[in-house]
């Protein structure tokens, strides 16, 4: 009996003690499943700080290397435009040589019988070229391609170079904020600063009930001075110039050709001579320009000034672009004479010019009748283009990304990124040397880098 009442009065102790370990492990599972909600949200949102932050490199490694394909694109329209001139005054050459064949001054077999039956051949069949006369006219055919050029210069790639220049960085900025959004489809996400973070900070002052929401704020340097536009000076105009002389339509088309017997007595070592003369060039203003003539220069003398060439013109051509200035160093006068007939060419030439009729190496003659026949081709010429500003101090973009989640159960969750845009070759110089950052090889890369300390 006393044992029984002893059980009875025992009875439901455990009971208690297993209640208190429940009520322990549910806290702990709570506990444990608070600390996983927040560790899923961190993990989650760590993944989507560094989408968001690689996804704005990415913008700036796009934009960058798009400003090198331009550059790269507008050194091509330049190349062209160069080859269209030197059509255009290879045309008006090639038509007035006829001209000059077809007069019969100087004839034919003259140049053959001095200078070869090559180069008599090549001066008969310029008869042919007589139909050429106009196409380098302006609003003609060549003339009409080299305008299509230069606006696609002037009115598309360097327009939208400039408009990239100066919208990379609200580029970047909504691509983040894209990318965040697509990350939590859910909550509110806005930049610091910005209606939605400052409506939120006026519900917590008040009390009012939050609702999760994130915000995002940017680190980066003044971009400003990272890229500048510039004046087509010397090193782009030095570009230029190496670019065209991969072409050798492009290169001087100087020669010079000399009988083989002697002629007059008084100079035995002089000799009639054919000069061609021909270059491609970029004027001051930053215009094409192409010259082209050809000349037979016979040799003559008399008792008044000796030994002296005297000039045939045989065919002339210049397309002087928009500027229509004159080469300097070219010998030429405004208004040569059409012939010879009421006065004689040597008097002519000590009266009205300065020219070097012996020792001189030019057709300043024939400069004269192709600058007199000047066919001017309108177009704005090389534009600036947008560089580094300077690659040694600042060769790479970078920025440090913010991201901050509110009211996620009483707890503040902050994730930091920090990414980089930077130039890197794909494969070494053949020079071995190395290439600094630039904006004419789209080389520009994006990646994630560590948190500054």
């Amino acid at each position: 009996m006393r044992k029984a009442a002893y059980l009875a009065h025992r009875q439901g102790q455990v009971l208690v003690l297993g209640l208190a370990m429940i009520a322990v492990l549910i806290l702990a599972f709570l506990g444990m499943y608070r600390n996983g909600v927040l560790i899923g949200a961190k993990v989650k949102q760590t993944h989507a700080v560094d989408a968001a932050s690689y996804s704005g490199a990415l913008i700036q490694a796009r934009a960058l290397n798009m400003q090198a394909y331009i550059n790269i694109a507008q050194i091509g329209h330049q190349m062209a435009m160069a080859h269209l001139v030197t059509l255009g005054s290879w045309a008006k050459w090639a038509s007035t040589s006829g001209r000059s064949l077809s007069a019969n001054n100087p004839p034919a077999w003259v140049i053959a019988t001095h200078f070869g039956a090559t180069h008599g051949q090549s001066y008969r069949r310029a008869g042919a070229a007589l139909s050429l006369s106009t196409i380098a006219h302006q609003h003609q055919a060549l003339h009409q391609q080299f305008i299509k050029h230069d606006e696609i210069v002037e009115k598309v790639l360097a327009r939208v170079s400039y408009a990239i220049r100066d919208t990379m960085e609200n580029a970047r900025d909504k691509a983040i904020s894209e990318v965040l959004k697509a990350n939590y489809p859910d909550m509110t996400v806005d930049r610091e600063g910005s209606l939605g973070t400052w409506l939120q900070g006026q519900k917590e002052q008040e009390g009012q009930h939050l609702s999760p929401s994130l915000s995002w704020h940017l680190d980066s340097p003044d971009y400003s001075r990272f890229s500048a536009v510039f004046k087509p000076r010397a090193n782009y105009r030095s570009l230029l110039f190496e670019v065209s002389e991969l072409y050798k339509f492009l290169g001087d088309r100087d020669f010079t050709r000399k009988s083989l017997l002697p002629v007059s007595e008084r100079c035995p070592h002089l000799r009639h001579e054919l000069r061609r003369r021909g270059s491609t060039f970029l004027n001051d203003q930053g215009n094409w320009q192409s010259m082209d003539t050809q000349s037979y220069h016979a040799l003559r003398s008399n008792r008044w000034i000796g030994c002296y060439f005297r000039e045939y013109p045989m065919g002339w051509g210049w397309v002087p672009g928009q500027s229509n200035s004159v080469p300097e160093g070219i010998d030429y006068t405004e208004n040569p004479p059409g012939d010879f007939s009421s006065d004689d060419f040597w008097r002519w030439v000590n009266k009205a010019t300065q020219w070097n009729i012996l020792s001189g190496d030019s057709n300043p003659l024939a400069n004269s009748r192709a600058i007199s026949e000047r066919h001017r081709w309108s177009g704005g010429g090389v534009v600036p283009y947008v560089d580094i500003v300077n690659a040694k101090q600042q060769a790479s973009l970078n920025f440090t990304l913010s991201l901050k989640q509110t009211s996620l159960n009483g707890h503040q969750l902050v994730t930091r990124s920090r990414a980089e845009t930077f130039f890197e070759r794909p494969s070494y110089r053949q020079d071995k040397r190395q290439e600094m950052a630039n904006l004419w090889h789209p080389y520009w890369q994006a990646r994630l880098i560590g948190l500054e300390d």
